[in-house]
């Protein structure tokens, strides 16, 4: 029988303790194999990735990677959560949007979430922005226990009607207010950013006295980052955004009166969760770490536990293939339980076509269930807390936002950069950039610009009223420039009964021309154009032919660069001289007769398939 050690079993007790040093070395050895000649930390920095606001990702992260103290849950900072406990303890508020119109379909839709594992509910009210009215507040809410179910506004202009009848409705279906749960939803200066009217705060410093008096479990404001995201904004864009609205309610909030103290508690914060789930996490936790700071600042250290609701992004969601949503939606949902939100909203996966259908509801609650109830993630206090990558990236996070705050808050506060447009040309130039990969496909949109189905039967839904007002900032989705060339292939084949084609001019055996033909069939189904591989192999006797039968004008040639330069010029003659008014080929630009075009990775699809569209007359 083995006795173990009394201070328990160490399994690393067999391996070498290597250094950092040794491990550059190895990566110095393979990166020589791919002829890049680097060594020591420059080896390390090739491995490195730049992302949004300057951050690096680096290969391999350590104990020398220092980061602040997070503290511990409960306690200041809060970049660890707002409760001793843990913000994930007995799992995350699950909090359904609502943003249909009529108040019968709304109330259906409404009981059959509470029924089914939704916590709290979230609803649109009001014409402006295409939501309940506010007279069809009763009729929606009939059924719903007021008392347990918390109640969550977005009323706009109409704030002052809805905040009103709810509370009408507490009175009258017996719900004390001290019972009272959830939030008023004003929001004067997100609102601003949507419309581009100048802010007033009358109304929502009314209602936060009147809640801090009477509803004490009830918030009037609420600062929405969702505006700054949805504009293109990076993470630290979007984090600043809200630090400076924050900072604005609380100035006229504690002028009217109220401490502090009752001015924190006032507020709730609302966040962007996408699937890239490490920036995720370190976005809640910087932000709680960030508005702690602001509370420490104002002389009330102990108010500054930030309330979080994360929803999942619109800007990410895909009208084609949309069922690809779900998994976005759940790596979003992971990534904002993880990190700590307070109760988390999954845009059902059909968000982007119009209003969901019961289905669609049910997949986005249950995700939610399953990341509690069958992942157990709540089972867990911060459990991205000590990963070095995490709590570096947390760090390096909340000092982008800082920054950004900072300047808002030299050009006046958040209603002098929103007046001044000093934000909106900072998250265009943001969306600029990222618009270039998105063309690039650096940045991937599965379903969309990798691995689009042409053949896919379109999913339809009713559409959903525009809440998009003229004039404020503008709302953009990853999508939108392949979502236009799609349109125009479907106009086109609902006009001529077939999409616009391109022939795959295979070259040698499959061996040889698979790799890339699949890349270029890949490229031009992103833009709608259907390709054309048959034959499977063409040489430059049996091109003319096959490029005949094809039905198209334009040629792809696919192959190795060896068999290139053995075939490419004199299959492209081939072609030219079959019609083919355009000849591209699939690799690094080279010197090859009868070529127009390079696709390769990293070129901008986007220009390349609008280009062939417009040389196809595809309008």
């Amino acid at each position: 029988m083995t006795v173990l050690p009394a201070d328990g079993l160490s399994l690393a007790a067999e391996f070498p303790d290597p250094a950092h040093e040794q491990w550059q070395s190895l990566v110095e050895g393979v990166l020589r194999k791919s002829g890049k000649d680097v060594s020591g930390s420059a080896a390390e920095e090739a491995l490195s990735t730049t992302v949004e606001d300057g951050l690096i990702t680096r290969p391999l992260y350590t104990s020398r990677d220092d980061a602040p103290d997070a503290g511990l849950p409960g306690f200041a900072p809060f970049t660890r959560g707002g409760k001793p406990e843990g913000s994930t303890a007995g799992g995350w508020g699950v909090r359904q949007r609502h943003g249909t119109p009529d108040p019968a379909r709304l109330n259906e839709a409404v009981l059959a979430d509470l029924e089914n594992g939704v916590t709290s509910l979230w609803l649109t009210v009001g014409d402006a922005g295409g939501g309940v009215p506010v007279s069809g507040l009763a009729r929606a809410l009939a059924g719903v226990h007021l008392d347990l179910a918390p109640v969550v506004l977005d009323a706009g202009d109409e704030l002052d009607a809805a905040a009103t009848e709810l509370l009408r409705l507490y009175a009258e279906r017996g719900v004390s207010p001290q019972s009272a749960r959830g939030s008023l939803g004003a929001d004067p200066l997100g609102q601003a950013a949507r419309s581009g009217t100048a802010p007033d705060l009358t109304a929502a410093v009314h209602w936060a006295q009147r809640c801090a008096r009477e509803y004490p479990g009830l918030r009037a404001l609420t600062v929405d980052a969702m505006p700054y995201h949805e504009a293109g904004g990076s993470a630290a864009q979007e984090l600043g955004s809200s630090l400076a609205t924050g900072v604005a309610y609380l100035r006229a909030l504690t002028e009217s009166g109220l401490s502090v103290e009752e001015a924190c508690a006032q507020l709730e914060f609302r966040y962007a969760a996408t699937a890239d789930q490490f920036l995720t996490i370190a976005k809640l936790r910087a932000a709680r770490r960030l508005w702690a700071r602001v509370a420490e600042v104002c002389g009330a250290a102990g108010a500054g536990a930030q309330r979080q609701h994360a929803v999942t992004s619109p800007v990410m969601m895909t009208r084609r293939d949309p069922w690809v949503n779900m998994l976005r939606t759940t790596l979003a949902c992971l990534g904002a339980g993880v990190g700590g939100a307070d109760a988390v909203t999954v845009l059902p996966f059909d968000h982007a076509l119009g209003l969901p259908d019961a289905f669609a509801r049910r997949i986005a609650r249950n995700t939610s269930t399953i990341l509690v109830e069958e992942s157990h993630l709540a089972r867990v206090i911060d459990p991205a807390g000590g990963s070095w990558y995490v709590e570096r990236l947390t760090d390096e996070l909340a000092d982008a936002a800082w920054a950004f705050f900072q300047e808002i808050e030299r050009a006046g506060g958040q209603a002098a950069a929103l007046d001044s447009a000093m934000i909106a040309e900072r998250l265009a130039a943001t969306w600029a950039a990222r618009k270039k990969n998105l063309a690039r496909r650096k940045e991937p949109i599965t379903g969309v610009s990798e691995f689009p189905q042409l053949s896919e039967r379109a999913v339809e839904r009713e559409a959903a009223p525009s809440a998009v007002a003229p004039g404020g900032l503008p709302v953009v989705r990853r999508d939108e420039a392949f979502e236009a060339l799609r349109a125009r292939s479907d106009a086109h084949l609902a006009a001529t009964g077939r999409r616009p084609r391109v022939f795959i001019a295979a070259l040698g055996p499959a061996a040889a021309h698979t790799a890339r033909a699949s890349f270029a069939a890949n490229l031009f189904q992103a833009g709608g154009i259907e390709p054309v591989h048959e034959p499977v192999e063409v040489d430059a006797s049996s091109a003319r032919a096959a490029f005949a039968a094809a039905g198209t004008d334009v040629a792809c040639l696919c192959s190795s660069d060896a068999l290139y330069a053995e075939q490419a010029g004199e299959v492209a003659g081939a072609l030219v001289s079959a019609g083919a008014q355009r000849v591209y080929l699939a690799g690094r630009p080279g010197d090859y007769a009868g070529v127009d075009e390079h696709v390769h990775a990293g070129c901008d699809v986007v220009a390349v398939l609008s280009s062939v569209l417009d040389r196809m007359g595809v309008a």
